[in-house]
């Protein structure tokens, strides 16, 4: 039997020695997911790799260390000096794997610098800015979207978009859209909502986010979920924003929904057409970061407009940007829509435009 006097010094006399608490703590061994974007253009890949560290809890980002990378692998880097450094800017639980965690990164050079491919180091922010990403993707199997047959087409569009049931959804991609918007959820990504698209095949979720950084964050680090998902169903998401060419299917977007304080709180008619004003001046610099392949998408046909043209109308989806009936009622405050900007646009680069856009128009 044990007696008081058979106890360790620190357990009989705790306080005396200003130890109220176990003198051993307890470490957990997490799985640090680095990711990052490479080099390639004109669409960047999300690259990941996967480092162990003991902490006491669930990491915060100032504890998170910096880490390194091959960039010769990833177009980043010459291979006689290839070394490139991660440094985490943002950190999110990963519910698919034991004590997970996602770290979402910039990459720097090893002088400290920023890397030319690094474009979230340089892009504008404003928190007061919040933006809406509207993601549409095609699960695709076996070289063609799920649910086409081997040879030509299913029934033509109609059915497919908010579609319930077999013949129009399949049997597996709820499933996956679920999946996936349960994982987002677990690790604290503002996911917005989910539905099937117009096209057979064709999904689309929603991120929201205040600030470009935070929404872009969020954004990436959505695809990268759903892209590792589908890993284990043997499909593929397609981004491309006409996979399936010049034919009567629709393509993919990522509508950017935007506002700002003053919009939000002052607006007006006269700033509104000021602002349309300024969209339309810039709408070459808006296209050139708007996604690739963007005239295969945006011909007039199929909720788009022209990509040499602009326009804006009242809840109209085949103009650039789309004016919610609210914002007009609401004496032209609240939320606005491009609809120009792609499924394979990068949104770090899509909100910055967008907000610099917006600096260029004096408020009344």
């Amino acid at each position: 039997m044990l007696t008081s006097s058979s106890l360790p010094l620190e357990e009989r006399f705790p306080k005396a020695l200003g130890k109220t608490q176990s003198t051993h703590s307890t470490m957990a061994k997490y799985k640090l997911e680095y990711l990052w974007l490479d080099g390639y253009q004109p669409v960047r890949n999300l690259r990941g790799k996967t480092q162990i560290k003991e902490f006491a809890s669930f990491p915060k980002l100032e504890e998170l260390p910096d880490w390194g990378f091959d960039g010769s692998s990833t177009r980043q880097a010459p291979g006689g000096s290839s070394d490139c450094v991660l440094k985490p800017v943002a950190v999110y639980p990963d519910s698919t794997r034991k004590n997970g965690v996602v770290v979402m990164c910039e990459v720097y050079k090893a002088d400290g610098t920023a890397h030319e491919s690094n474009d979230r180091a340089t892009i504008l922010d404003d928190p007061d800015t919040w933006f809406g990403y509207e993601q549409e993707y095609f699960l695709y199997q076996d070289g063609r979207p799920l649910g086409f047959p081997e040879n030509g087409f299913p029934a033509p569009q109609g059915p497919y978009y908010t579609g319930v049931g077999y013949k129009n959804v399949g049997d597996i991609a709820r499933q996956i859209v679920e999946e996936h918007l349960d994982i987002c959820l677990d690790a604290g990504i503002n996911h917005e909502g989910i539905n099937a698209e117009v096209a057979k095949g064709q999904w689309e979720f929603q991120i929201f986010g205040k600030g470009s950084k935070k929404a872009a964050d969020e954004m990436w680090v959505a695809r990268y979920f759903l892209n590792r998902l589908c890993e284990k169903y043997c499909l593929d998401v397609e981004y491309h924003c006409k996979p399936l060419g010049d034919t009567d299917w629709n393509g993919s977007g990522m509508h950017c929904n935007f506002s700002t304080k003053y919009m939000r709180e002052t607006g007006g008619e006269a700033y509104f057409l000021a602002l349309m004003a300024q969209f339309e001046k810039n709408c070459a610099e808006h296209i050139a970061v708007y996604g690739p392949d963007n005239h295969l998408r945006l011909t007039g046909l199929h909720e788009t407009q022209s990509i040499d043209q602009f326009s804006w109308g009242i809840a109209d989806r085949g103009a650039s940007i789309r004016v919610p009936h609210s914002f007009k009622k609401n004496g032209w405050k609240g939320y606005l829509e491009d609809r120009r900007p792609n499924s394979q646009g990068d949104p770090y680069a899509i909100s910055s435009r967008v907000l610099k856009t917006i600096g260029e128009v004096p408020k009344p």
